[in-house]
């Protein structure tokens, strides 16, 4: 396999994880019937340009289609994150209603719809048929397609060049790196702003986050690889800004390398600065990383035998493609995972691709009344136990496995 971004022969290996269907890829009754495609699971380093890699085995129409289930509007944690940003940017770039604003990946039109409700002009670009479903339910204008230099040039020849792109949690997911980010050059105003929020290389590594490990993830990203595919592509990174989204991510801030007018944070040389100390362009900050993961698989699965010997019943909480990760790894099935409860009703009904856990309502969780629930999206826990706190009996177990094996109690 060639490296995504500078075509360099890949050899340097993250993680093997087996093999898995498509964590998204949620099941029927009448589809439990039929056989699963399973890809490999591996993940690459390019030892050139540093840009880690899920090694290259499904085509992306394959991974989001019609019947993508993740709609983002089911966390309020979400929802307050895609306020915050839109005040945050209208008053950053003083937008207003002569502005125009696009989001590449606007899934379900959570974030554009506030931008929308500030008498922002806006757009979004989503490829899957379910979620820009929902989002035009909302009013919003949806452009139903992937995003690329080809698509970019309409857009900008039919609607104008925008002011502010956003792109988050999608930058992973593209196959073709140089031709989405070069898309964002092609649309954006001279003096135009792109933003784009992905999870952090280096908090995957250092907090053993490998669930966020999937096929739809195609890329893994540091600010220094980050920085060097924009630049090849027509865009320069002036900023970056932590934040506690998805177990530790980043918004970086992008502009036109012609024409772009922003200086440098010193907030971005510190993250480039520590990227260095710490070697993350260098082969021996990703040894020991599988050891780490199975040690956490391990885990999870003695935790489960030990409950089921003990005549515990264990719940999921949260049918997310990150927990499909996790579990298809260990190799869990319903003998020791009796369902995974979840609040988008697209998901009930339906069964987890691999493992085939029943998803339920958590109003069936509630009858059920588990003595142990594992929570799958770890990255919003303390939501999640918030919720479950007033339907599930004091003394119920909380269980996340990231970054290491945690247990509280209701």
């Amino acid at each position: 396999m060639k490296c995504r971004h500078c075509q360099s022969g890949l050899e340097l290996l993250l993680i093997d994880l087996g093999s898995a269907p498509p964590s998204n890829a949620y099941l029927t009754e009448a589809t439990l019937g039929r056989p699963e495609t399973w890809y490999p699971l591996r993940v690459l380093v390019c030892e050139s340009c540093w840009l880690v890699q899920t090694e290259d085995v499904a085509e992306a129409d394959a991974l989001f289609d019609a019947d993508y289930a993740y709609f983002s509007g089911y966390s309020s944690v979400w929802l307050s994150h895609c306020e915050d940003y839109c005040n945050d940017m209208i008053d950053r770039f003083k937008l207003g209603s002569s502005s125009s604003v696009v989001e590449v990946a606007a899934n379900d039109g959570s974030l554009l719809k506030y931008f929308d409700q500030a008498g922002v002009s806006c757009l979004g670009v989503e490829p899957t048929s379910s979620t820009a479903s929902s989002a035009r339910d909302k009013g919003l204008t949806i452009i139903e397609a992937f995003f690329g230099v080809a698509l970019a040039e309409r857009i900008a020849r039919d609607h104008g060049h925008a002011d502010l792109i956003t792109a988050n949690n999608v930058l992973a997911h593209v196959p073709d790196i140089n031709d989405f980010v070069a898309g964002f050059a092609a649309l954006l105003k001279p003096s135009g702003v792109a933003t784009f929020e992905f999870p952090h290389l280096r908090q995957l590594i250092d907090l053993n986050q490998f669930d966020t490990i999937y096929h739809e993830h195609f890329s893994y990203l540091s600010v220094s690889a980050a920085a060097r595919i924009f630049y090849a592509n027509g865009l320069s990174i002036f900023d970056v800004a932590p934040l506690p989204t998805h177990g530790g991510s980043l918004r970086v801030f992008a502009q036109r390398v012609d024409t772009g007018t922003h200086k440098a944070t010193a907030c971005l040389d510190e993250h480039l600065a520590v990227e260095r100390s710490i070697g993350i362009e260098s082969p021996d900050y990703y040894q020991g990383f599988q050891d780490r993961v199975d040690h956490i698989k391990d885990q999870l699965l003695d935790y489960l035998r030990q409950a089921k010997t003990a005549g515990r019943t264990v719940a999921a909480y949260g049918a997310a493609a990150k927990g499909n990760t996790l579990l298809n790894y260990a190799g869990v099935q319903p003998d020791l995972l009796c369902c995974v409860a979840d609040r988008n009703p697209v998901k009930q009904g339906k069964f987890l691709p691999g493992s085939r856990v029943p998803i339920v309502s958590p109003e069936q969780l509630q009858a059920a009344q588990p003595d142990d629930v594992l929570i799958l999206p770890w990255n919003i826990k303390n939501e999640v136990i918030d919720q479950l706190r007033s339907i599930l009996r004091p003394g119920t177990r909380m269980l996340t496995m990231i970054p290491k094996l945690e247990v509280q109690t209701l």
